[in-house]
């Protein structure tokens, strides 16, 4: 019988005390979230009467994008609605200097800590259902062949008709009873998904770890994918690729970049394929490749984990940059394989709610406002900085959990895979699926291989977990 390992009991504000994250956000920019105002109440049209829908985590109440797409013989004709997050926060306010400060919503098993207080990311600003509320209307006709054609940015109120979640629309899509609002979402995101691959984006599937409460106890498992995490995925990446593409024109927002990946890398990669007897044909893209790999291969895990080291390198860039204008390669996300930019997160990110503005501006022939302007050079590094923080935060959460759930296991044997393997700098890494356990490993083991290690080190106090390959 499978042993399920469970805690019943984690503290992870000891971690967002090391950290330095909490929810006190001082009470000037409490009070302006508490009682915002709409700026742009008078330059909105009213969509309240298109069906939008959203779908997020079933107890998500951030809401930041709602949806509703149809389909005809021209293709698709996307509507897509983000929180207007730039009307509600005082430009150099309160509010906007704690956002700054923050940068992003940074996440913990047990609760979020919110870019902006829950008054406002869970309340005023969030695209809740049969809720009237300001956001900024994307509309994108997408052809037949899933290129984007005409786009419009404009401010409007909208009402979303449902809150819908990822499980619950991928079974609809299987039983054929989708939400009508959606009911061409499969379609345009299998439409955008070959077209990305096409273009030689990159997606890896490597397993995402979750910490989540069961029964009241606290367990790690491998975070589910559905079919409409993909589906929904293109709506955000295609909106994405749009505004990049209209900051880039103008020569003035700010991307989200990859730089290409190493060649070197790449032989690397390409090699480990040949290592494992899986063939990679010479005229085969890396994201076709790595798209192509079967899911119930071990080898399938050490080459998804070797992909993600030609994924290095990724960063914000402000528009105009400050050294002249970039060269092309360095404007594009190499894993997108386009101009890309964030803008469908403003209750989550910091950098969307500037980006949106931007492309309102632009789009309307307007000048870029110059609360907008003088922040642009400064976001990069708070980006950043507020990245390296949601990586800590997340990690630490995880390395806790795997430490508690196995304290009492030193010495038994479990079965692994390997992911990576030893470097100068780093052990190698090993998967195992129950405990869903990502974890340093004695040795040299090769990257791809299954083998039996042995739990060597699991202490809490230093949030450590080390495992060696089995005798024999």
């Amino acid at each position: 019988m499978q042993r399920i390992l469970s805690a019943p009991d984690l503290d992870f504000d000891l971690i967002r005390h090391e950290l330095g994250v909490d929810e006190d956000y001082g009470a000037a920019a409490q009070s302006e979230a508490d009682h915002p105002v709409d700026r742009c109440a008078t330059d909105r049209a009213d969509h309240t009467d298109l069906p939008l829908v959203t779908i997020d985590p079933p107890t998500s109440r951030d809401l930041d994008q709602a949806v509703h797409i149809t389909a005809d013989a021209d293709g698709f004709l996307v509507r897509y609605a983000i929180a207007d997050v730039g009307a509600l926060v005082v430009p150099e306010g309160a509010l906007d200097a704690e956002s700054r400060r923050r940068g992003a919503t940074i996440y913990f098993p047990d609760r979020s800590v919110p870019l902006h207080p829950r008054s406002l990311s869970e309340g005023a600003g969030s695209l809740l259902p049969e809720q009237t509320r300001p956001a900024v209307l994307w509309t994108i006709r997408v052809g037949a062949d899933g290129a984007p054609g005409e786009v419009s940015v404009q401010r409007a109120l909208v009402r979303s008709v449902a809150k819908l979640d990822y499980a619950g629309v991928s079974a609809d899509a299987a039983a054929d009873r989708l939400h009508p609002s959606i009911a061409a979402l499969p379609e345009f995101g299998e439409l955008r998904h070959q077209v990305a691959l096409a273009r030689g984006a990159v997606e890896l599937e490597l397993p995402d770890q979750e910490v989540v409460r069961d029964g009241g106890r606290w367990r790690l498992r491998l975070a589910p994918r559905t079919p409409a995490d993909a589906w929904n995925s293109q709506l955000s990446l295609l909106t994405g690729m749009c505004a990049g593409q209209i900051m880039a024109d103008a020569g003035v927002g700010l991307l989200r970049t990859l730089p290409p990946a190493d060649p070197e890398r790449v032989a690397a990669l390409r090699a480990s394929a040949g290592a494992l007897g899986v063939d990679w044909p010479e005229d085969t893209t890396v994201g076709r490749f790595l798209a192509g790999l079967p899911d119930d291969q071990p080898s399938t895990l050490g080459l998804m984990s070797a992909g993600a080291t030609l994924m290095r390198g990724a960063d914000y860039l402000a528009l105009p940059a400050q050294n002249g204008t970039p060269a092309k390669d360095r404007m594009r996300h190499a894993a997108i394989g386009g101009l890309y930019a964030h803008v469908t997160a403003p209750l989550r990110r910091l950098g969307d709610r500037f980006a949106t503005e931007v492309c309102l501006a632009v789009t309307s022939g307007k000048p870029v406002p110059d609360w907008v302007s003088r922040a642009l050079p400064t976001l990069p590094k708070l980006l950043r900085s507020a990245d390296s923080l949601a990586s800590s935060a997340d990690r630490a959460a995880i390395d806790l959990t795997e430490s508690v759930l196995l304290a009492g296991r030193v010495g038994e044997t479990f079965d692994g895979v390997v992911l990576q393997p030893a470097t100068e700098h780093r052990p190698a890494q090993v998967f195992l699926t129950e405990p869903a356990v990502i974890a340093y490993c004695d040795g040299a083991p090769a990257p791809g291989r299954r083998l039996s290690v042995v739990l060597e080190e699991a202490d809490p106090s230093s949030r450590t977990v080390r495992f060696a390959p089995a005798p024999g």
